[in-house]
This record gives C-alpha cells, sequence and structure tokens, in this order.
C-alpha cells in the first residue's frame, strides 16, 4: 500500500545513517528517561480499551468552527499570527511567510480507509482554500502527522516546498512531492526559506517513528524552532517530557509563541507523550512564551477523554507564567493580543457553531484521492 510510505535510499539513506542519533538498526533517543516520567505500574491501553472507550472519548457533535479566510485577507497587525486547523495542524504567519505544520485532512490517522481512528472533527476549511503557502513542516512520520491523502493533494495542485526530519523525504518522494522541494533537517541543522527572513530549525523531541511493522524508528521525529526578523516561535511534534527543552531554550529561544502537544496521554506513555501537565513543565523549560495546546480535538488516540487535556490546562496553568491561548478551531489569533482563555468547547449540547463554515463543492480532481479532504 502507498500510504506506507517509502524506506530512505541512495543519498539520503546515507545522510540518515551518517547521524549521530543513528544506533545502527534505527535512531534512538539519546536522553534518559527522566524519574517518575513512565509510570511502570500503569498497564498500557489495552486494544479492546482503544476499541470500546467510554462515551466521552468524543464529543457528542462537531465542535465550533470558524471560517479563517476573511482574517487571512489582512495582515496581523503584529507580524505574528497562528490559526489551528486541528490536531497538529497550525497555519503559522510570522514576519511575512506563511507556515503550514502537520496537514492532515484525511478521514483517518491510518493507511486504511475503512479501519484506524476516525477524525471526529471536521477541518474547518477545505485544503485548496487555504491561502499561498511558504513551506510545510513535517516532524515525523505517524499517521497522525503525516497524511498521504493531504500530502498527494499537496503534491499535484502546488508547488509548496517542505522542511522535515531525516528519512521522511523517502516518504513525500514516493508520494509525488519532487526531491527539489524537499528539505530534510537533523537536530540543531537549520534551513533559511529563500527569499525570507525567516529559518526553521529541527530541535530534540522525546519519541519514536514509523509507518509499519518493519520500520520502527526508520526516520527521525523532530521539534521545530522557527526564527523570523522579529519573532520565534516553537512547535514540539510529539514528544515526552526532555530535559533538551532547556538547550533548545538556550540555542533558539526565546519565543514568542510555543505550540505544545497536550492529547493522546496515558501514564505508561510519559516518555513519548507530554500531556497536560508535562507540557507546562516543558513550557516552564523552554522559557514561557504564549502556550497554544496542540494535539487534541480532532482524533480519538487514547482512552481519556477527549477534552481532558485542556480542562486540565485551564485549572492548572499559572496566569503569571504566560498567556494561555485557545483558540477555536478557525480563529485565526495573535499572540501579542491573547486573551484569557474561555471554554467554548462547553457548548451546550446540539448548539449550532458561531459562525457556520461555508460549504463549497469539491473539485474532481481532489474527488479523485483515496480519502476526502473536506
Amino acid at each position: 500500500m502507498r500510504a506506507f510510505g517509502s524506506r530512505a535510499e541512495g543519498l539520503r539513506l546515507a545522510r540518515v545513517q551518517a547521524s549521530p542519533r543513528w544506533g545502527g538498526d534505527g535512531f534512538r533517543n539519546l536522553q534518559p528517561i527522566a524519574p517518575g516520567l513512565r509510570d511502570p505500574a500503569a498497564a498500557r491501553p489495552t486494544l479492546g480499551e482503544f476499541l470500546c472507550g467510554g462515551p466521552r472519548r468524543a464529543p457528542d457533535a462537531p465542535l465550533p468552527a470558524l471560517d479563517p479566510r476573511e482574517a487571512w485577507a489582512r495582515p496581523p497587525d503584529s507580524g505574528l499570527r497562528a490559526t489551528w486547523l486541528g490536531h497538529s495542524t497550525v497555519l503559522i504567519e510570522i514576519d511575512g511567510v506563511r507556515l503550514l505544520t502537520d496537514p492532515v485532512w484525511g478521514a483517518r490517522a491510518s493507511p486504511f480507509r475503512l479501519l484506524g481512528p476516525k477524525r471526529f472533527q471536521p477541518v474547518p476549511l477545505r485544503l485548496r482554500q487555504l491561502p499561498r503557502v511558504d513551506a510545510v513542516l513535517i516532524s515525523h512520520d505517524h499517521y497522525d502527522h503525516l497524511d498521504y491523502p493531504t500530502i498527494r493533494a499537496l503534491a499535484r495542485h502546488s508547488a509548496v516546498p517542505f522542511v522535515t526530519s531525516l528519512g521522511v523525504g523517502a516518504h513525500l518522494q514516493a508520494w509525488g512531492v519532487a526531491p527539489e522541494r524537499i528539505v530534510e533537517l537533523d537536530w540543531w541543522e537549520s534551513h533559511r526559506l529563500p527569499g525570507t527572513g525567516v529559518s526553521v530549525t529541527a530541535a530534540p523531541s522525546q519519541h519514536f517513528s514509523g509507518r509499519g511493522l518493519k520500520d520502527r524508528n526508520a526516520t527521525l521525529w523532530s521539534s521545530f524552532a522557527i526564527r523570523g526578523e522579529r519573532h520565534g516561535v516553537f512547535f514540539s511534534g510529539d514528544t515526552g517530557l526532555t530535559a533538551e527543552y532547556a538547550a533548545i531554550r538556550d540555542q533558539l529561544g526565546p519565543f514568542d509563541l510555543v505550540m505544545l502537544e497536550v492529547g493522546a496521554f496515558h501514564p505508561s506513555w510519559g516518555d513519548i507523550h507530554l500531556g497536560p501537565v508535562n507540557a507546562l513543565k516543558a513550557h516552564a523549560l523552554l522559557g514561557g512564551g504564549v502556550l497554544l495546546p496542540v494535539h487534541w480535538g480532532t482524533f480519538s488516540l487514547a482512552v481519556h477523554d477527549w477534552d481532558e487535556p485542556v480542562e486540565t490546562l485551564l485549572r492548572l496553568a499559572d496566569p503569571q507564567a504566560g498567556a494561555l491561548l485557545l483558540p477555536r478551531l478557525g480563529e485565526a489569533v495573535e499572540p501579542a493580543r491573547a486573551e484569557s482563555p474561555a471554554p467554548w468547547w462547553r457548548r451546550p449540547a446540539g448548539a449550532e457553531p458561531d459562525v457556520p463554515v461555508a460549504v463549497e463543492p469539491v473539485p474532481p480532481r481532489l474527488r479523485q484521492l483515496p480519502w476526502p479532504l473536506d
């Protein structure tokens, strides 16, 4: 199946194997797991728990969503704006440049059309309705971050370049992205977007990779630090809590906006996912900045309530430690103008979204993709 992707070969494989993080048979996390980070007494969730979860694994109805296109038509007054489009997909506007993180428009976080986690929340707009994007950032190759139908559409109908982690370019090229559109980075390597003052640096994270049974850790996983002429942004990708965040702060900070994953957590996963409590610790290690939680509100990938990550953040976040940004889906927000967060997701059952998202016909060329992108 093409959705599984491809393995690195030739010069790409040589770069993979030359990485200090390559261990001979795969990439490795170099930092030791902090004591207490992973609860040894907590059994990992069973397949039955995933398949037969509780009644609050997903909301009763789609969440409120806004159409951001009117906001995108105007440049951000502060020079920095972010629009959360679901899960870890964020459109970042930084100092005149637009970047899209881990774009997922597909129906499932899975290689299969009828099996695997199905999204309970649609994207606020269709992929073809995005404005011009200067680069797409792909943190790692898991299905909820590297989405085959989305990449196929971007490869066919745009010339957008991709910046990603070592080895991931093999998947992109196999799906139709021209090699000259792909930049692969090892940790601490940087790429300046041509003709701009914006650079992207791959930074450490504590995770793993793989899309099949035989490619565990064949590609690298990364966080990204984005530095413009006036602003800095951090995007965690997927990660457990690691002391390397202090090094990221010292070498790549400070950050005006910090996007950290908060969903899909479990006591036995502390080394590979943050969850809300460890996200606050990571935020402190990174030196603060406005915190935008991602990796929630779209797929049920764990056994906790769908809204537990943000409810916990709302309860525990220290107002003095930096603003907590909890925008609605599709809401274009400027961190410099962050307001006190409101629990917009608690709307009464059956209530209509605040502003209905426009529905337009799907172009025939997009209907031909393996999964719908709307």
